[in-house]
């Protein structure tokens, strides 16, 4: 492993020393913790961390290496998340579906990224302060570092906030997805001809088409699209911009909005066309994330920044309808304001952690939205029966 020294430095001037574990040169982003103890392929590779540093707080990360299959996007590129912020990478990994260490992977997708600093000190002083900007910088080729180069990098680099970045994460041209979900062949090492050399067969492909939905990319996990062919739905994706008469040309079963990275309010493009849907459609509408934030916004609610974000797979978040909680994998900055809902809105999940809205539905048509990542990629499985209430809604509407 490389003993380039690197710092992060963070807005505020505080700097943490350690080691470069990725590519050389500087990154900036939004520093955020996450408290998911697996999973750091899949988060790397989440479009919703675009312009975001991860930082994680279990201490041992890379232990299984990395692979060509646990990636939740890759049609523009693989990893979004701008640095990568780590206690301890193993010298050694071990599994047999890795292709590779983390190290190469971060080095191979240009991933700027520390290791051997203090994470839980970084975690304390962000529940301090909130998320702050920071930078990676590794040392030059003398061993230098310029600290105050990257305090100054780390201030001037801009605010999530008012970022629309839905229309930069997604596919600029759409696509068709018809590729369900993955599971282990025989055992795992031996099993034959498949996409991804051997190790996985895909289901799906032989799955009834029941339902033909739209699907709008605000920079969607791939993963959720494999959890809507599973329950038998033909997925157009569109991008971030599409308008509503474009959407409503192939004549959907349902409308998915997907989850995505930045600021819901400056998405005014996706807010109008969702509005028209649900002001003119009675066609099943279904959001996540992001999109469950804009269908908030098209229905006359407000969203807020939050001072930390929930970025993990194991918050708590309950049912308001039967008091049920369930554990769920998170990854958000924005929330919407539950106290702007309006009068065809109504509350049905909300964060056990802080009392921040996860859930809403609209009164007067089938619409409904949740705040967390329930395909769970990583994390645990409680909330995918939010996909069978989506077709469930298709299949009334269609009977």
């Amino acid at each position: 492993m490389t003993t380039k020294k690197a710092i992060l430095a963070l807005a505020d001037g505080t700097i943490f020393r350690g080691v470069s574990i990725g590519a050389s040169g500087s990154s900036v982003g939004e520093v955020v913790f996450n408290t998911a103890m697996t999973g750091y392929q899949e988060i790397l590779t989440d479009p919703s961390y675009a312009g975001q540093m991860v930082t994680l707080t279990y201490p041992h990360i890379g232990n299984t290496g990395c692979n060509d299959e646990d990636m939740e996007s890759g049609r523009i590129h693989k990893v979004w998340a701008t640095g990568l912020i780590i206690r301890d990478l193993p010298l050694l990994h071990s599994n047999f579906r890795a292709s590779g260490s983390l190290s190469e992977y971060l080095i191979a997708n240009n991933v700027v990224a520390i290791g051997d600093i203090d994470t839980r000190r970084l975690t304390t002083l962000l529940r301090k302060t909130g998320s702050q900007n920071g930078c990676i910088l590794t040392a030059d080729a003398d061993g230098n570092i310029d600290e105050q180069k990257a305090i100054e990098l780390a201030k001037s680099a801009p605010s999530m906030k008012g970022q629309d970045l839905a229309k930069v994460c997604c596919d600029q041209e759409g696509f068709i997805w018809t590729q369900g979900s993955w599971e282990l062949a025989n055992d795992g090492r031996n099993a034959k001809t498949t996409e991804t050399g051997g190790r996985f067969k895909k289901l799906g492909e032989d799955i009834e088409h029941r339902f033909n939905i739209v699907a709008y990319d605000f920079g969607v996990k791939t993963n959720i699209l494999r959890m809507l062919v599973d329950r038998g739905c033909h997925v157009t994706v569109v991008p971030a911009t599409t308008p509503a008469d474009e959407v409503l040309k192939h004549n959907p079963d349902g409308i998915f909005l997907s989850n995505g990275p930045g600021d819901p309010e400056p998405c005014t493009y996706a807010i109008e066309a969702i509005k028209t849907i649900c002001d003119t459609t009675k066609i099943p509408v279904f959001g996540i994330c992001l999109g469950h934030q804009l269908l908030a916004l098209a229905s006359g609610a407000k969203t807020i920044k939050m001072t930390l974000g929930h970025h993990g797979a194991n918050h708590p978040v309950q049912n308001l309808d039967d008091g049920k909680v369930m554990i769920t994998s998170q990854n958000h900055g924005f929330a919407v304001d539950e106290a702007t809902l309006p009068s065809n809105l109504r509350a049905t999940h909300r964060s056990l952690f802080d009392g921040s809205n996860q859930g809403i539905e609209r009164t007067d048509r089938v619409a409904f939205s949740f705040q967390g990542h329930p395909e769970a990629s990583p994390g645990p499985h409680d909330c995918s029966v939010l996909f069978d209430r989506f077709a469930d809604e298709m299949a009334k509407v269609k009977a």
